[in-house]
């Protein structure tokens, strides 16, 4: 089938936004129209209900800490379908070693329908992948770098990489020493006309993106798992390596809310 069996069942919607142009199939599985801007930053993550994103030990966690919810990756296909650009982290590339970030590879059975979506919206078969590594370690022979990728980096990494990288993908060299200055990611993927921009990076550069004022939008999957905190892996929770209360108030408005099951869909805007 090209959608769930079972449809996201909505539980709120602010309407706040012209909804983009769903095909039939999708829109039904996603319990009614997908209501995003054509220019935003958003991210999306899927956390126990402990709150923990990911099992650093294992390849790939985030599909166990989901559930394997068939959902789950119908939500995150649709997501990355709407994107011109999807964002990643040279720690989330290395957990994903044979990923493309593409809407069909989590969810191959609407692959049509999300191709088609993907035409409808006017953007290029798939979306750009954009790799963040202030130190240029990275896998260089990654299937994605292969494919085509923008390596956003500093001038520490660029002296790493090389003349290392596939010829279809590009070092950028950005502002930042310890990290990537990530307004200045964001500013280049505007400048080159990405509107919509994915990040799928984890939680230390969802730290960074909140940290810098960027992140729009949070789209948040809570799975019914809860995954413990013992010694000596840590478990990161969904921000890492920033804090913010009690000197910063920062803070989502509920924008939707749907469930599938025992999975819920949630929205936030970042105020």
């Amino acid at each position: 089938m090209p959608g769930l069996a079972e449809p996201l069942a909505l539980l709120c919607d602010r309407e706040e936004l012209l909804g983009v142009p769903l095909p039939t199939a999708l829109e039904a599985s996603y319990g009614g129209p997908l209501r995003l801007s054509g220019s935003i930053v958003y991210a999306n993550f899927v956390s126990s209900l402990d709150g923990v994103v990911a099992l650093p030990s294992l390849v790939q966690s985030s599909a166990l800490i989901a559930d394997r919810s068939e959902a789950d990756r119908f939500v995150m296909a649709l997501l990355r379908s709407c994107a011109d650009v999807v964002l990643v982290g040279s720690g989330t590339l290395r957990a994903s070693p044979t990923s493309l970030w593409t809407g069909e590879r989590v969810f191959p059975d609407a692959a049509p329908e999300l191709g088609a979506l993907r035409e409808e919206l006017g953007l290029a078969p798939v979306p750009k992948l954009a790799v963040l590594t202030a130190s240029g370690e990275v896998d260089v022979a990654h299937p994605a770098l292969d494919a085509g990728a923008l390596v956003l980096t500093t001038a520490r990494g660029a002296a790493h990489l090389g003349s290392s990288l596939p010829d279809a993908s590009e070092a950028i060299v950005l502002e930042g020493s310890t990290e990537v200055d990530l307004r200045a990611a964001i500013d280049l993927l505007r400048h080159r006309g990405y509107g919509r921009i994915l990040s799928e990076a984890g939680p230390t550069v969802l730290g960074s993106l909140l940290a810098s004022g960027v992140l729009d939008e949070l789209f948040l999957t809570l799975s019914p798992l809860l995954a413990g905190r013992g010694r000596p892996e840590h478990r990161p929770g969904l921000v890492e390596g920033r804090a913010f209360l009690p000197e910063t108030r920062l803070a989502g408005r509920l924008l939707d809310a749907r469930r599938h099951r025992q999975h819920l869909f949630l929205r936030y805007r970042i105020d």
